[in-house]
């Protein structure tokens, strides 16, 4: 039986070193991926070293953004959408991907900002969940909240209440978006090591 603090310190070690690592393979992967379409597509000349070419993708895909966003500001980019989604629209099986992806990306990218206060919405008799006000209302005068599923936001529920059925909840969205991502997990801002990692012993102190 390992004594509760080797049991500390291993959890703790896993807490620190667990997202690093996830965060380093995420990076990686990425890495290999644009390096792996820089090659493909020989975009570059031979002068250009081989470690360029992962930034300089980068940078023209980001370039590549910008241009689109900023077209799709105009009327012309108004038509070229509007294109597209009767193109994507009128094949069989691809129209699901394209709109789901797109909804996900609008959610992800610009729907939680557009999010207002959150309030919690009593559902059943004595259940309390978590929904947010978008800031519109109906024409008979109830409120418009989103009440998102979790940990995926970018799927939920939007639902028309009065005002005085839910109660607006002193914190930020970006805190109640972190408890609903991390499926309540989130929500203490408390470090270290949760006991019930720890097991059953007794914890060794310091003099």
């Amino acid at each position: 039986m390992l004594p509760s603090s080797w049991k500390r310190d291993f959890a703790s070690g896993l807490v620190i070193l667990v997202p690093i690592l996830a965060t380093a393979f995420v990076v990686t992967y990425i890495y290999g991926v644009v390096l792996g379409v820089a090659l493909a597509t020989g975009v570059f000349p031979d002068w250009v070293p081989e470690i360029a070419y992962v930034p300089l993708t980068l940078v023209l895909f980001a370039l590549l953004v910008l241009a689109v966003g900023y077209l799709m500001r105009t009327t012309v980019g108004d038509i070229v959408e509007g294109v597209l989604d009767d193109v994507f629209n009128s094949l069989p099986g691809l129209r699901i991907v394209y709109n789901a992806s797109k909804m996900a990306a609008e959610t992800a990218l610009s729907g939680t900002d557009e999010l207002q206060a959150p309030v919690k919405l009593e559902v059943w008799d004595g259940l309390r969940m978590t929904a947010f006000k978008t800031g519109k209302t109906t024409d008979d005068g109830r409120d418009v909240l989103f009440l998102p599923t979790s940990p995926n936001i970018t799927t939920g529920f939007v639902i028309e209440v009065e005002p005085d059925e839910y109660e607006v909840m002193d914190e930020r969205v970006e805190d109640a978006l972190t408890r609903v991502l991390s499926a309540g997990f989130g929500e203490s801002s408390d470090r270290g090591v949760p006991d019930e990692l720890l097991g059953d012993g007794d914890e060794e102190t310091l003099d």
